[in-house]
């Protein structure tokens, strides 16, 4: 080979789908198919077609090996490795995890207790006096490619532990409960479970939760510990295909808490956990697009919902409540608020909200004891305020109800997370820890803003921006534009040190709140949800026109990213402004998204209807998502290179979405070796992607590594 080959060598051949017949029919509107084949993920073909991809990414990519490297090594020498969090006080004992140089995974851990206000100083290389190890992640994961903890939950008297265990990626779990003081295996009678697990009282019963077919949680059991699986009793089973259900206690371990909801609607059920046989107590029956949240508070119930206004307010009722009409009104909401939700203790509650587009905290005071409880014991709300303009806040975990003080995480996306308890009584706040970056690394050399961004209605979309100090809006950065927009989740400041690479390489960071996320409360998602969906892509686009306008990116060096809903989100901006991106990557990309509606048998489907619409039954909705579903909307028109990242075992984003989508783009568009197509799957991971940490910095660094090249921007700056 020449020098000259050596420098530029003959790009690889991209594997070609085969193509297969298969027309799906609905509402008169026959489609045609040709990649529907690439569902089965053990017929060898599909699997065979995986591998060529796969090959082929890594031959493209090739000569990015030594990027890669030097990415996951400023990721690792960035991070403290061995490192453990701040303990929590539960009981007699500290409870916290810690992780070790070297080993993928945390292992949990407790120690004694003397001082529940006495938080041990923290020396990440020594464990607590006396500490005793729950539970070792990384023996747990020994001899498999894939480990995730679904659940870790303590009986009541600290006696017991039960945890469950994926390793395959596939989120049905085992759960095991073992003695903690002498390690015996009690139970591992529960297998293919879903998430959640709450001990009874005396912690000689478990409840779990049973998934269907369609992946979708709607059963919960009850197990008595160290009998047979056949021998659970079902507690109650969810017949609307639209309903979820999240199952744990309440933080006196008084309740066994039932949560069911849809996207709309939903309905509370407590157990009594000192009576586990007794019939679980509806708070309030289901009324269509009624939510609400409850939060036993001893004496009372704190309910946050929205019968009155979307945005959500306070009420209480009395703790045996099983009716709608005994909710009396606690606390509305200001303008520009949205309720979240409300975690309650002994002599104070803590409101989450949104306020002013940002995570918020409001305490609530009880300065007096009724009898019986009277909404006038609480006395005037009290936020937990911080004097940075872009920052994310958020209740830490907090064990007891006697507490005289909330737990508070803090970070923005230049401020690395800090953890304080602050005194409710006097507000005091005692910092407990910082978030070290190691490296030499000063935060102060990275800024952040919100600027606003016009979308084709007139909507002002807000658009963080993250960057190295001193940058310049000089219109020739890289830069890398972030969006999601679904199911009302909001994308909040949050630090990253894998981040830091991309800045210091003159990547300006950039996040576009679209509608259908819940930044700006419950009406930004309703307008990007539905038959208003399309909202979401054209603010997303708008974004990339403002970054280009403002001049803080480059036309020609600007890429995007977004992940499951977020890949739908990226990939139909791509098939509406295609010349607006220089590269896109696509992780687990939700981009046959007409297709997986239609079918009900598929995981999550029925759930989905109240998110998308039911195109199944509707054609209005059919109409609408045809119009813009990234697979079926590709067109033959010049198109950025895209990277799509997918999971063999994903069950909520299946891998024939991407595997589908990137075989009809190199059919369709117009692309070139200057503009490949790539799809990397891993085969042994789920949704997430890979599981240990070190195997996600490689994660991260190959895909990272692969954007850098694509915006010419692969050396740090000066």
């Amino acid at each position: 080979m020449t020098p000259d080959e050596q420098r530029h060598p003959t790009p690889p051949t991209p594997p070609v789908a085969p193509v297969r017949e298969h027309v799906r029919s609905h509402h008169g509107d026959e489609v045609v198919d040709p990649y529907e084949w690439l569902r089965d993920g053990e017929d060898p073909d599909v699997l065979a077609h995986l591998e060529a991809e796969n090959a082929y990414a890594e031959a493209s990519t090739e000569h990015l090996a030594p990027l890669r490297r030097r990415l996951f090594d400023e990721i690792k020498e960035r991070t403290l490795e061995t490192d453990l969090s701040v303990p929590v006080a539960s009981g007699q004992w500290w409870y916290y995890a810690r992780t070790v140089e070297g080993q993928q995974y945390a292992i949990h851990c407790r120690a004694p207790l003397t001082d529940a206000r006495a938080v041990p100083e923290l020396d990440p290389s020594e464990p607590l006096p006396g500490e005793v190890v729950l539970l070792d992640g990384n023996a747990l994961a020994d001899g498999h490619e894939f480990f995730s903890l679904g659940g870790l939950e303590v009986s009541h008297d600290h006696s017991r532990l039960a945890y469950a265990v994926d390793v395959t990626g596939d989120e049905r779990f085992d759960v095991r409960v073992v003695d903690i003081a002498s390690g015996d295996l009690l139970d591992e009678a529960v297998t293919g479970a879903g998430y959640g697990l709450a001990f009874s009282r005396e912690g000689d019963h478990l409840f779990h939760v049973g998934v269907d077919d369609a992946w979708r949680p709607h059963e919960v059991w009850r197990h008595e510990v160290g009998t047979a699986r056949e021998d659970d009793v079902l507690v109650h089973r969810e017949e609307d295909e639209r309903f979820w259900m999240g199952l744990g206690t309440s933080r006196d371990d008084r309740w066994i808490v039932l949560a069911l909801g849809s996207k709309t609607t939903s309905e509370m059920h407590l157990i009594d956990a000192a009576d586990p046989t007794a019939p679980a107590r509806c708070v309030a029956p289901r009324r269509e697009g009624i939510e609400y949240d409850v939060e036993p508070a001893a004496d009372h119930l704190l309910i946050v919902h929205n019968e009155r206004q979307p945005e959500g307010d306070l009420a209480w009722a009395p703790l045996d409540a099983t009716s709608r009409d005994q909710w009396q009104p606690l606390l509305q909401r200001a303008e520009d608020e949205r309720f979240i939700g409300v975690d309650a203790f002994d002599d104070f509650a803590v409101l989450s909200l949104r306020a002013g587009g940002l995570p918020a905290l409001r305490i609530l005071p009880r300065g007096v004891r009724s009898a019986p409880f009277a909404a006038s014991d609480y006395g005037s709300p009290v936020d937990v305020s911080f004097d940075d303009e872009l920052h994310s806040v958020a209740l830490g975990p907090v064990a007891e109800m006697g507490t005289d003080r909330i737990r508070v995480i803090h970070e923005s996306w230049v401020s690395p997370r800090s953890v304080l308890d602050v005194v409710v009584a006097t507000g005091e706040r005692v910092v407990l820890k910082r978030q070290r970056v190691l490296g030499g690394i000063d935060p102060a050399d990275y800024e952040q803003q919100r600027t606003w961004a016009t979308a084709p209605d007139g909507t002002q979309v807000p658009v963080s921006l993250v960057m190295r100090r001193g940058t310049r809006a000089d219109g020739t950065n890289p830069g890398l534009l972030y969006g999601y927009g679904s199911y009302e989740m909001s994308f909040d400041p949050y630090f990253s040190i894998a981040r830091l690479s991309l800045l210091d390489r003159g990547v300006v960071y950039a996040v576009a709140h679209v509608r259908g996320g819940g930044e700006l409360g419950r009406h930004w998602y309703d307008d990007g949800k539905m038959l208003a969906k399309k909202n979401t892509f054209t603010d997303f686009v708008a974004a990339a026109e403002h970054l280009h306008e403002s001049g803080w990116v480059a036309r020609d060096r600007l890429a995007a990213e977004g992940g499951s809903a977020g890949g739908l989100l990226v990939g139909a901006a791509t098939n509406v402004a295609p010349d607006r991106f220089a590269a896109v990557l696509a992780a687990v990309p939700f981009v046959d998204t007409l297709t997986t509606i239609l079918r009900p048998d598929l995981p999550l489907t029925v759930q989905e209807w109240e998110e998308w619409g039911d195109p199944l039954h509707d054609p209005e909705v059919y109409a609408y998502m045809r119009s813009y579903t990234p697979y079926e909307n590709v067109a033959a028109v010049p198109y950025p290179a895209i990277l799509a990242t997918t999971s063999l075992h994903d069950t909520r984003v299946y891998f024939t979405e991407p595997a589908k989508w990137t075989a009809r783009l190199r059919a369709v568009t117009d692309h070139d070796a200057d503009r490949p197509i790539l799809l990397r799957t891993e085969m042994s991971a789920g949704h997430g992607g890979r599981s240990g940490r070190y195997d996600a910095w490689e994660q991260t660094a190959w895909e990272w590594a692969w954007l850098l090249d694509r915006l010419g921007a692969v050396d740090p700056v000066d």
